[in-house]
Order: C-alpha cells, then sequence, then structure tokens
C-alpha cells in the first residue's frame, strides 16, 4: 500500500514517501509526517525470529509503501553490508541489570550510521524512479555526528552533493576531524560561529527562501536533507528498537507481549521518536525515557507541557545533545494533538516568534503516558562513566552515560530496561579519560585516545585512531549569514 505524507503544518499537497525523502522538508516549513503511521502493525513473533536486516525490510516496507520489495531489499543489503563490525550491525550486551543497545559499529562510529547509510540509498531510488534528472545538495546541521555520517554516507553519490555545517569549536576533536578530513568530489563542510540551533535555524531558513530555491532549479538543483526532519532518516531508525526487543526475545528475557523500557540520550529528538513510531506499529513499549543533558528544555516539556527556548545555552561534554530546539519534537506533537496541523502550526510560529508555547492539558496528559524524562549534568555524567567501568568494565561514551545516569535515578517498574549507546566513547576521549580520573592537561584528542587504550585494555576504532595522520581539507568557518552563498557556491564547484 502506497504509503502518503503530508506537512505537519497542512494537511494539503500530499506526497508519496519517495517524494517525502527527495525533499527532506515540506515546502511550508513543517515536517513530513503519515496519519497511516500505525494503521498497520508488525507481528511481534515475527519479528522476534527475525535478523536485523529482515527485520529492516519489514519496518521500511510498511512505512515507505511505494517503494518496491526489490527497491527495499537493495537498499537494506547496501546499507548493512561489510562497512559494519558486526553482522548484528545494532548488538544488546549486559548493563548490569539493565540492557545495552550498542548503535555505533557502522563506519563512523556513532548511531548516525544505521540511518544515514540507508538515506543515500533511499534517494538514490527515489531519485531514479522520479524521472526528473534534478540534482539534489544534501544541507545540514551538526551537532556533532550527523555530518561525518552524512558526509560518508553520500560521498561521490552520483547526482548528490552534501554540505554540512557544525558549531566551530562546539564539537569534539575527533568529531570536527572526521568532517574536515573527509574525501569525495562532492562534499562541502563549513565551521560557522554559534551553536548548533543557530546553524540549525538558519539551514531551515535557506530550505524556506524561494528566491534561492528558484536559483537552483534554472542550475537544475533542488536542496534535501540528511537531518532526522527528513523522513528518510526517521524512518531506518525504528528498525533497531524492534531488533532489541527481538534480541531479548532470543535471550529469553522477555516473551512476545511483554513491554519493554527504553531510555534515549536525546538532542534533536528524532531517535527518540523512531521509538514513538516503534511503539504505533505495535511493539510493547512501556516508556520511551528522554535523557538529557544541562540543555534539559525538553525534560521541562515533559514535565510541564510548556517549551521554551529562552534559556542559557550550556556547552556540555555530550555536545551532540547542547541542543535548544528539537526539531522532531514537531512530529511527536502533531500525533498527540489528534493530527491537527493548524494547531501545530500555531505553536510552531509562537515557538519561532515568542521563544515558546504550551500545549494543551489534554496533550500533556498523552504526552506523560508514553514518555518519561530525566537529566543530568556534566559531573553526573563522569560519575557514571567511572561508576560504569568500575563496576561493570564497560566504557561509555559521554552521551550514553547521560542515559545511563538518567536510568539510575529511575526505578525498574519490574520491566526490562534498554539504555541506547549512541557512540563509541573514543570519539569523546578526553572526556572520558578525565572522567576516568586522569589529568589531560596539555594532551590532544589522540594521546587521550591512546592513554584510553592503555587505561581499560579497550581498542579505538581504526576509522577514528586513522584521522591522526588524515589531512584537513576544509577548513572554512563563516558567520550565519554567510552560509547561503557557501551553499551556492558548494553548488555551482559539485555540479558545474
Amino acid at each position: 500500500m502506497e504509503t502518503l505524507y503530508h506537512s505537519t503544518r497542512s494537511a494539503d499537497d500530499g506526497v508519496l514517501s519517495k517524494e517525502a525523502i527527495l525533499a527532506g522538508i515540506a515546502p511550508d516549513g513543517g515536517l513530513y509526517v503519515s496519519d497511516q503511521v500505525g494503521t498497520a502493525k508488525l507481528d511481534l513473533p515475527t519479528v522476534c525470529s527475525q535478523n536485523y536486516h529482515s527485520t529492516a525490510r519489514t519496518v521500511l516496507g510498511t512505512l515507505l509503501g511505494d517503494y518496491t520489495d526489490d527497491e527495499i531489499a537493495q537498499c537494506v543489503e547496501g546499507a548493512y553490508g561489510d562497512q559494519w563490525d558486526t553482522q548484528a550491525i545494532t548488538p544488546l550486551t549486559p548493563l548490569g541489570s539493565d540492557w545495552l543497545l550498542e548503535l555505533y559499529h557502522g563506519p563512523t562510529s556513532a548511531f548516525k550510521d544505521v540511518a544515514l547509510q540507508m538515506l543515500p540509498r533511499l534517494m538514490s531510488v527515489a531519485r531514479s524512479t522520479a524521472g526528473r534528472g534534478l540534482d539534489i545538495m544534501i544541507l545540514t546541521a551538526t551537532s556533532g555526528d550527523t555530518g561525518k555520517a552524512a558526509l560518508e554516507g553520500f560521498a561521490d553519490v552520483s547526482g548528490t552533493g552534501v554540505t554540512v555545517f557544525y558549531p566551530d569549536g562546539k564539537v569534539s576533536d575527533v568529531q570536527r576531524l572526521q568532517m574536515v578530513t573527509q574525501h569525495g568530489n562532492n562534499v562541502a563542510v563549513c565551521g560557522i560561529h554559534g551553536n548548533f540551533d543557530d546553524a540549525q535555524t538558519e539551514v531551515k531558513n535557506i530550505f524556506a527562501d524561494e528566491q534561492f530555491a528558484s536559483r537552483l532549479l534554472k542550475a537544475d538543483c533542488v536542496l534535501s536533507s540528511a537531518n532526522s526532519i527528513n523522513v528518510g532518516r526517521l524512518v531506518p531508525q525504528v528498525t533497531y528498537y524492534f531488533d532489541a526487543y527481538s534480541q531479548l526475545a532470543k535471550k529469553g528475557a522477555v516473551t512476545p507481549g511483554e513491554k519493554i523500557d527504553f531510555c534515549v540520550p536525546t538532542g534533536n529528538f528524532g531517535d527518540v521518536l523512531a521509538g514513538y513510531y516503534a511503539k504505533l506499529l505495535g511493539l510493547p513499549v512501556g516508556k520511551l525515557i528522554v535523557a538529557s543533558n544541562a540543555n534539559n528544555v525538553l525534560t521541562d516539556f515533559i514535565t510541564t507541557g510548556t517549551y521554551d527556548r529562552r534559556r542559557p545555552f550550556h556547552k556540555t561534554i555530550s555536545p551532540s545533545m547542547d541542543i535548544l530546539v528539537s526539531s522532531n519534537l514537531e512530529r511527536l506533537v502533531y500525533y498527540l494533538s489528534g493530527n491537527d496541523c493548524e494547531l501545530i502550526a500555531s505553536y510552531m510560529s509562537d515557538l519561532s516568534e515568542k521563544g515558546h508555547y504550551s500545549v494543551s492539558p489534554a496533550i500533556l496528559e498523552k504526552l506523560q503516558e508514553s514518555f518519561a524524562c530525566g537529566c543530568a549534568d556534566d559531573d553526573d555524567t563522569r560519575a557514571t562513566i567511572r561508576a560504569t567501568w568500575e563496576d561493570l568494565g564497560i566504557l561509555i561514551d559521554t552521551h550514553t552515560a547521560v542515559g545511563k545516569a538518567v536510568l539510575d535515578a529511575r526505578p525498574s517498574e519490574g520491566r526490562q530496561r534498554v539504555c541506547l549507546s549512541t557512540a563509541s566513547p573514543y570519539k569523546f576521549s578526553a572526556d572520558v579519560l578525565a572522567a576516568l580520573g586522569k589529568d589531560v592537561t596539555g594532551l590532544d584528542g589522540f594521546s587521550c585516545m591512546d592513554a584510553l587504550e592503555q587505561l581499560t585494555g579497550t581498542v579505538a576504532p581504526a576509522q577514528l585512531s586513522n584521522l591522526r595522520t588524515a589531512d584537513e581539507r576544509h577548513v572554512d568557518v563563516c558567520d550565519k549569514p554567510q552560509m547561503i552563498d557557501f551553499v551556492e557556491a558548494a553548488c555551482k564547484r559539485v555540479f558545474a
């Protein structure tokens, strides 16, 4: 069955999933959603008998109905092949009395690989069947991990280019090097003076600039997104929630139908929203626990129903979560509102113009039925990294530690609990090493990486340790108003 998508802010002009993926964001600035999500449920006993690849085909086939079975199978096989260091793709391992879902076994050592190895393939299929013949520039803002995963996924993909903006000085050394050393004739990388919210807001403004879009179209070029605002980024992440449940069932930890909880370290809300999609598709989810760092705007929202970005921005040791405007929340509120586009448009207008909005008591009640929340500051994060290593012998990164700190502070309610581990600890070697009590003064990122290996007996992923000898190819840094000029120049260079 074909799947129709429309903007969160207007039900007019529905499109098929291929068109939604190619566009990335709706013309009115809203995010693409489908009112069909949840009308079909996945058969849980079948899921519990499948491997990752089979479940991925099932999930994508359900949510992207205009892709053929052969197209989905081709995309799955290409996305989850030898570029992963485990055939399990996202293995589930013990974490004390809980479980750790390891999402960092892909080529960039972060959970974004699950979707960004898939998205270019979905987009290539959509482009080839659309018959448009237009070049596509992928435009993305990153808080650290999306950028490299997008660059890796789209590098030298025919008919596409990829431009990434990151907040200069507000990502880890390894994250920056992953981006600025990227090879590919169709890639462009630029730091900006500001934080992730500044980058993300300006990227949205560029998408909404009709004059700019017209100029690009005259050159047979259109923009699309690799952020989780693109439904093609969001949908593949649903798979690992079902696969985690399947792994628990195969271990005998649950019987099909038992509810489990997921704790998700969250910034832009895409990762945990995928868990809500899984619940809509029939996964027995008790609570989706949203774990925030000191930038705890989501904690306050889930607690009070008021989203208020008017607060200090904190630079933390979990930089990928340093976000005050969580874009994917718009999709969740849409579903919780009963699919009320007019209401969502009003909320988003208030957020843009006033800096805040408040949902109705009915929406808040629905929100709290499915979601719980908590936050952890840097001291909590460091203490959790150290305790997890000393007590369990498990090395976790600064973002996973936020999730575990929040999980540890909550009662179990008798359910199995899964903490999503979103990145290799070696992407944040200095902060992890310092959390283990070592002095990192004067040490660069690779010295910290080496010291962390020696201290723990673990091994850094080769794709990270090899960065020490890579050349920096992308050294541009600009102010927000210059971002659109950088994109236009990148389009001219890539598609000349």
